[in-house]
């Protein structure tokens, strides 16, 4: 007898327009879909195709009519100001149709693009939303993004408006935003006709006559705009990513596709039912941001949590903990990395005894690998599922995970688990052909990638074949090299450009990293392949101690070595590592890894448009002038 997963899956694969069918009718839809799915341009796939709804509607207003309308929809938390706030489905109703008001009264149409450049406040969601229920096309910068980064993301979308917040918060700092985007709006060709700023108490912008305009001013005369109808092809956002060209990438993401696979998610993967309490503890700048906090919980029912703060010093280790204690967080989404940060202040989780988690349920990593040292503690302290699962800002969400709604799977650390339904994921050789079981290769997914996934980029459909389905022609390239076990769970190990050469041996950093994070001294860890005469390329080590941990550093580096050569053995030539007191990170919590290859080779490098603390690489350039690498500084 098949599993209630393994049903799902073979007909998501064998009959996915059936499958995707009957999926579309938690959707209300002003017309429904001429086809599924439309495969006449392939490879430039199209779902629900002569289709037409508005997304805003479904994520708000048919709550309001269906009985919702006093149920929370927002929680606003932020340790930052001290501020809380509640919105029901009514009252956001109300925000979000005024601010559509707003931007129609500024001009903004259908089909325009308005970029939204916010902190994690609630005006954010209401941005996105009012774009959505007028047809405009968001596109969300994240807040404090350099001028020029700003710039360059201008010039490809074209905005008519930029909607902005006056500042944004960080632990001990404000960060204006007001100077940088004036400055980027300045730096860039296009110029947006409309910038509409919400001025934060904390530090205020300056105005510009003619062009600014003010949050509060024009919502006080706003005239509420009606939800408009647009086509499932439509685009409801741009996202940009960055891309290796250093011209970021536009991912689009489509209307129909998106609220269909969204709500199908927050039952089938994340197993919550309408009205339960639902934090993604990311950022609206991220695309998990857009997925779980605002689009899916909120096209489920669900009353989303938007949190302003860190995961340590705001104001220390037990935040989490009372985020979801205080709001009865049923269900957690975050990345592994502000758990090894929990981890690192708190290893014996001791703030977790002042808080009630009776409410809560799963907790699901993804951003990272979720290295099994981490996933364990987590598990220990949390006493309940910890799920990591695998996915891209060009899928929107998951491609690999627990699927804890349909069928919950034992969990294997280290594995996001299993493919959801809808994708079909292979590992392949460099030769296109398939590999055996348990053998390290590309992981790419056939062609059609289900709804709600990148259609292709803005304005760019060459780019988009040639990044993403060129190389393995009928497949999706995730970028991501790893595996396939017997009973079919996948392992996520690296990205493909981290396997490293060493003497003609592929080598997984990712494997290397879960070595290294087992060891009962190291917090956090990454592993790049540096430049070798003899060997190509040889792994060097970085790690990052427990809070606490005063043994000699020269011997626990010794150990480390010991540790990968018992694990992985000589092959791996692994024998330096050095301790940092830090990781260079993304802001949504990935290690720069790249950049400090090229610290170590000594090759010029550009400071990361998304780095979260550039003071970082001049730390991690002076551990590597120890060990006697990196005399370059940035280019």
């Amino acid at each position: 007898m098949t599993s209630p997963y393994q049903t799902a899956y073979q007909r998501s694969v064998d009959d996915p327009e059936g499958f995707w069918a009957e999926a579309a009718r938690e959707i209300d839809w002003i017309k429904p879909a001429d086809k599924v799915l439309d495969d006449s341009a392939a490879p430039f796939y199209r779902w629900f195709v002569g289709g037409e709804l508005n997304t805003c509607h479904n994520a708000v207003d048919r709550h309001v009519q269906n009985g919702r309308a006093e149920q929370p929809a927002i929680i606003y938390d932020s340790p930052m100001t001290g501020a809380k706030r509640t919105i029901t489905y009514a009252e956001l109703k109300d925000q979000v149709s005024r601010f559509a008001g707003v931007l129609k009264g500024l001009g903004v149409e259908k089909g325009d693009r308005v970029i939204v450049y916010m902190p994690m406040i609630p005006e954010a969601p209401i941005a996105m939303l009012a774009c959505a229920r007028i047809g405009a096309v968001h596109s969300v910068v994240f807040g404090g993004f350099a001028a020029q980064e700003l710039a360059t993301r201008i010039d490809d979308a074209k905005p008519k408006a930029v909607v902005m917040a006056s500042c944004g918060l960080e632990p001990g700092r404000v960060v204006a935003y007001k100077p940088l985007a004036d400055k980027a709006i300045e730096l860039a060709t296009h110029k947006p006709e409309k910038v509409v700023v919400f001025q934060r108490p904390e530090q205020t912008g300056e105005m510009t006559p003619g062009r600014d305009h003010d949050w509060a001013e024009e919502m006080a005369s706003a005239t509420p705009a009606d939800c408009v109808p647009v086509k499932a092809t439509d685009p409801l956002y741009i996202l940009y990513t960055s891309g290796t060209t250093g011209q970021p990438k536009g991912v689009v993401r489509d209307n129909g596709g998106h609220a269909v696979a969204l709500k199908w998610t927050m039952k089938a993967v994340y197993n919550v039912e309408p009205g339960e309490v639902y934090w993604a503890a990311s950022d609206v700048g991220w695309v998990v941001g857009h997925s779980y906090i605002v689009y899916a919980p909120l096209l489920n029912g669900n009353t989303t949590v938007v949190f302003e703060g860190k995961p340590v010093g705001t104001p220390d280790a037990g935040t989490f903990w009372r985020v979801i204690a205080e709001h009865k967080v049923s269900t957690l989404f975050t990345a592994p990395t502000a758990f090894r940060a929990i981890k690192r202040e708190d290893p014996d989780g001791t703030f977790l005894e002042k808080y009630d988690l009776g409410h809560f349920k799963t907790l699901f990593l993804a951003g990272e690998r979720s290295d099994p040292d981490t996933l364990k503690w987590a598990e220990d302290k949390l006493k309940v599922p910890v799920i990591d699962h695998w996915w891209q800002t060009e899928t929107g969400w998951a491609i690999c995970a627990n699927p804890m709604g349909l069928e919950p799977m034992p969990v294997k650390h280290g594995s996001p688990t299993v493919a959801m339904p809808g994708w079909n994921v292979q590992v392949l050789d460099e030769n296109q052909q398939p590999v055996k079981a348990g053998d390290i290769g590309a992981l790419v997914c056939k062609l059609p990638l289900p709804p709600g996934t990148l259609p292709t980029l803005w304005n760019a459909d060459q780019r988009f074949k040639d990044a993403y389905l060129v190389d393995y022609p009928g497949y999706y390239k995730t970028g991501d090299a790893g595996y396939i076990d017997e009973n079919g769970y996948v392992y996520v190990m690296t990205r493909t450009d981290d396997v490293i050469n060493v003497a003609g041996h592929r080598l997984s950093t990712g494997a290397m990293e879960e070595v290294l994070a087992s060891h009962p001294n190291v917090a956090e860890c990454a592993v790049i392949g540096v430049h070798d005469d003899m060997k190509g390329q040889v792994p060097l080590g970085f790690v990052v101690l427990k809070s606490g941990v005063s043994r000699d550093q020269g011997e626990i580096v010794k150990e480390l070595v010991g540790l990968i050569r018992q694990e992985i053995g000589p092959v791996a030539a692994f024998k330096q590592a050095v301790v940092v007191d830090r990781l260079p990170k993304t802001r949504s919590g990935k290690i720069l890894r790249g950049t400090m290859q090229k610290i170590a080779d000594n090759q010029d490098y550009k400071m990361p448009a998304t780095i979260d603390d550039p003071g970082i690489l001049p730390e991690i350039t002076e551990a590597l002038e120890g060990i006697g690498l990196a005399s370059h500084r940035t280019g």
